[in-house]
């Protein structure tokens, strides 16, 4: 399943917009334009809808509150809203359509509530669910939670709760990784830097992993040549998880060589990798770039091309960049590429125009004909100072 389509009112920078998403979708704009903001939206159906220890009033919570999640704009309207269809395939009829508004209540406690639930089955265009209803008005307090988040109450449209709360947002940071040990085990919640990625290798059946660092390793010849072995394996005396590699640049007898010495562009590729290869629903990476030298950069999209084709279920994958070597790779489609422009109206989404469309099927690539659009020019950066 992946997301076509995502509307979003009043959501922190984004007044109104209204998105059609691909496969792969590239989010460009310049620093504080709500790249972050746009993932964390997806972050946030996450919250609400994980069995464990989720649900609206939480996730709220989590954002310090609908003040601080609320578009500044919103003073006539303070409603948040957000609506995302969904459909099994790209370029195939959404399937469902999921629709959730709320506010603060207005009056006495001044609760969080809904304001607004409503789920469509758009194969047969059969209403599912269409809140607040007759049970809503004589219990109030049930606005204080979703029905995405309760079991009992979702059963006919699980479905989309089961896809939100499997999407996976990944920041792997190198060092969190490599130092594991000295750091202790707090992390937080999601592990959204990766701390437990050895962990989750580890709980994977023999079968599976083999076959998935089997899959990485001829991947990882594209940016890293000299590695000719990656596996997993145990510490003999702590049973702690590691991977090891062989480098055939290296002296015959140097050994295996264990994560804490890998590159961290090495170690942040692999949390890609195993990642598109793990899961079924929605991945999030920001700013995957970093660690990682133009020449491996360059070779991004065609990684993640890789992987979703060897994955058992393809991801859908977000992507916010300034990486203009990311994004010379020619076989993006501008499709797949969001440009967000912020406005004295909120952050708005610009549509590629037929100008540059025309200059991307002659062979230009993303980089040259969209992101010169996205950086502000000399005289606004002058203007920052």
């Amino acid at each position: 399943m992946l997301i076509t389509r995502l509307v979003l009112k009043n959501w922190r920078n984004f007044k109104n917009v209204d998105i059609k998403l691909r496969e792969r979708v590239y989010v460009l704009g310049p620093n504080a334009s709500g790249k972050s903001n746009l993932l964390d939206v997806l972050r946030f159906l996450r919250d609400i809808a994980k069995t464990e220890g989720g649900g609206l009033q939480k996730a709220v919570k989590d954002r310090s509150g609908i003040k601080k999640l609320r578009c500044l704009l919103a003073r006539k309207d303070p409603e948040v809203s957000i609506i995302v269809e969904l459909a099994e395939r790209m370029d195939a009829e959404p399937e469902w359509r999921y629709t959730l508004n709320f506010r603060n209540e207005g009056k006495g406690q001044q609760r969080l509530v809904v304001s607004k639930e409503y789920v469509e089955d758009l194969r047969d265009g059969k209403v599912l669910l269409d809140r607040p209803d007759d049970d809503d008005r004589n219990d109030p307090d049930r606005l204080t939670q979703t029905h995405l988040e309760q079991i009992n109450t979702n059963s006919a449209f699980r479905p989309i709760s089961e896809f939100f709360a499997a999407l996976t947002y990944l920041h792997l940071v190198p060092q969190l990784l490599k130092h594991a040990d000295q750091l202790g085990g707090s992390r937080l919640e999601g592990d959204p830097f990766g701390q437990a990625f050895l962990e989750r290798i580890a709980k994977t059946t023999d079968r599976t992993r083999n076959s998935r660092l089997e899959k990485i390793g001829e991947a990882l010849k594209v940016c890293v040549p000299n590695m000719i072995n990656l596996r997993f394996v145990r510490d003999e005396i702590t049973g702690t998880p590691h991977l090891e590699a062989m480098y055939k640049h290296w002296r015959p007898d140097a050994g295996w060589q264990r994560e804490d010495q890998f590159s961290d562009g090495t170690l942040r590729l692999l949390g890609i990798m195993w990642s598109l290869l793990e899961g079924n629903s929605l991945l999030l990476l920001e700013e995957p770039e970093l660690s990682l030298n133009e020449d491996i950069v360059r070779q991004i999209h065609k990684l993640i091309w890789q992987m979703q084709r060897k994955a058992t279920y393809r991801r859908q994958v977000f992507i916010t960049t300034h990486s203009e070597a990311l994004l010379q790779d020619k076989g993006i489609d501008p499709r797949e590429v969001i440009r967000l422009e912020p406005s004295n109206d909120g952050t708005r989404v610009v549509e590629t125009s037929e100008t540059d469309k025309a200059l991307i099927a002659s062979g230009y690539s993303i980089a040259e004909a969209i992101l010169p659009k996205v950086r502000p020019s000399q005289v606004e950066q002058l203007s920052l100072y």
